[in-house]
């Protein structure tokens, strides 16, 4: 027998232990039970039941007040009705040539170089980092750069947050047939464009809202802001309710875009693409019918304490006074030491009895016997998950995601996959993951996603949902038109991409 059979073995006697041992007993006493007779059940009331009501009563009122308190106070589900995730026009489409004549056009247009672009270096600079990404051809650039000169006016980015957000949110309500004024509770996030009035009053303004809909608007907080906004409508929903919630999760790339000559800051243009998802969740139990997921559970991890965690993501000026991101060199040793906290959170909720118990061995074993145990015992997550919607924030990110975790390629494949064909859409990358493995045919019913996303501050932040049926893609999923053509196959070597055919759904 392999070792992979025995661990298979293990974990289902451990898993089923309980009922493994409580069959037997049920099946003795009922054995003992079908062999009682009236005398002995009157001997049974009058020699005990009888004589011990005092005891008796009590203990049976407190379990009445218990299960009822219970009931009462228990945290009500919530349910994930629908979501969409917004597909930019065709016209939008951006190759990495494309992209590469983009960030020429913003040097070219900037009033500092005179309209000169004299110095190549950045040009082979930004080229390697776009060939190595793991970026395809078919990502989607912003109306107002995709201009010669582009438009990086504060009305273009407000134009690009508008037609992403009212996209999404128009298809979200046509597959739903929800009334807008049904939504109780709203929250929007947006890391780096937050203009006055919001983008929640925007969104009110827009579909409008009933006046006294609660409404949020979250900036700054990175591209884990996404499981922050269900976190908080999640909250919200255990408080108010029969109601709606409605999350949108966006980010902003016009207005955003860096000029300069600081390589680090430079390495974000490479990333960011157009996209956004607009979320709708609900705490009316008719919805549960008719609801894609339940949500199971939400951790939040924020190491932000730490200096060298704080500043591996920071916006600031160049030494040029330009404005930009800037990704440390330590971003990467910062996301890994983040998720294996957050891990070590979320661990204990999702895992079976069988990895706790063979994680706490190894603890104890390692405590004891430091020289002898290297290393701590790594959860074989995959016995409580079935899909990983891993963030799309680079492909460095998903492998080292891909390595800590022990995944399989197809695993992360919705993640890679995503990188792709949309890019890095910030917070609302987790979306267009999820909508890849529907339409690929996967979700099934009782199947667990989790969703981990990675921000700046430095956060991760996870979000676990179990699909209530067979889930199916979504009327005009992102993926529709292109399913077919994924996964692709990447060239470790050179690091380009090229598409390898999938007849049908795997």
């Amino acid at each position: 027998m392999t070792s992979v059979n025995v661990k298979l073995l293990y974990h289902y006697v451990i898993t089923n232990l309980f009922n493994l041992c409580f069959f037997p007993l049920t099946a003795i006493v009922a054995g003992k039970a079908s062999r009682l007779t009236i005398d002995d059940l009157h001997h049974l009331y009058y020699s005990y039941l009888q004589h011990n009501l005092i005891t008796i009563a009590p203990l049976f009122a407190f379990t009445v007040f218990g299960s009822v308190l219970y009931i009462v106070t228990r945290p009500k589900p919530v349910y994930l009705v629908e979501y969409s995730c917004y597909l930019p026009p065709t016209h939008c489409r951006s190759s990495i040539s494309k992209v590469m004549d983009i960030f020429y056009q913003v040097r070219k247009a900037d009033p500092s170089r005179n309209g000169t672009c004299d110095d190549s270096s950045w040009l082979e600079f930004l080229r390697k980092i776009q060939e190595r990404s793991g970026l395809g051809d078919e990502t989607h650039g912003p109306e107002g750069l995709l201009q010669v000169p582009p438009l990086k006016t504060f009305a273009a980015a407000r134009e690009e947050t508008e037609q992403v957000i009212i996209g999404a949110l128009e298809n979200l309500f046509k597959n739903t047939k929800v009334n807008p004024k049904e939504i109780g509770i709203l929250v929007v996030n947006s890391s780096m464009f937050n203009p006055t009035p919001s983008l929640s009053a925007m969104v009110v303004n827009t579909f409008k809202l009933r006046s006294n809909v609660r409404s949020f608007n979250l900036g700054g907080m990175g591209c884990s802001a996404g499981v922050i906004a269900i976190d908080l409508a999640k909250d919200l929903l255990h408080v108010h309710k029969n109601t709606y919630a409605l999350v949108v999760s966006t980010e902003n790339i016009t207005y955003n875009i860096y000029a300069g000559d600081n390589k680090s800051m430079m390495v974000s243009n490479c990333l960011f693409r157009v996209g956004g998802a607009a979320i709708l969740l609900s705490n009316k139990p008719r919805d549960r019918r008719g609801s894609k997921y339940e949500l199971v559970h939400t951790v939040r991890t924020h190491t932000g304490a730490d200096d060298k965690s704080f500043r591996c993501v920071q916006q600031g000026d160049d030494e040029s006074g330009k404005t930009g991101v800037s990704l440390s060199k330590d971003i990467t040793d910062v996301a890994g030491r983040t998720v294996k906290k957050n891990i070590a959170t979320l661990g204990p909720l999702i895992l079976p009895l069988s990895e706790k118990l063979l994680f706490f061995v190894t603890f104890i074993a390692k405590k004891l016997f430091k020289d002898k145990v290297k290393h701590y015992y790594v959860p074989d997550f995959k016995l409580a998950i079935d899909h990983f919607c891993i963030h799309a924030g680079g492909r460095a990110v998903i492998d080292v995601l891909e390595k800590n975790l022990a995944l399989a390629p197809i695993d992360v494949e919705a993640s890679r996959s995503t990188l792709h064909r949309f890019g890095n859409t910030s917070s609302s990358s987790i979306w267009y993951e999820l909508a890849y493995i529907e339409a690929k045919g996967r979700m099934k019913k009782g199947n667990k996603v989790w969703q981990i996303a990675l921000g700046s501050g430095f956060k991760c932040n996870s979000a676990v949902w179990v699909a209530l049926s067979n889930v199916k893609a979504s009327t005009n999923s992102p993926w529709e038109h292109c399913i077919d053509r994924y996964p692709v196959q990447i060239d470790s070597d050179s690091a380009k991409s090229e598409t390898r055919v999938q007849n049908g759904r795997s």
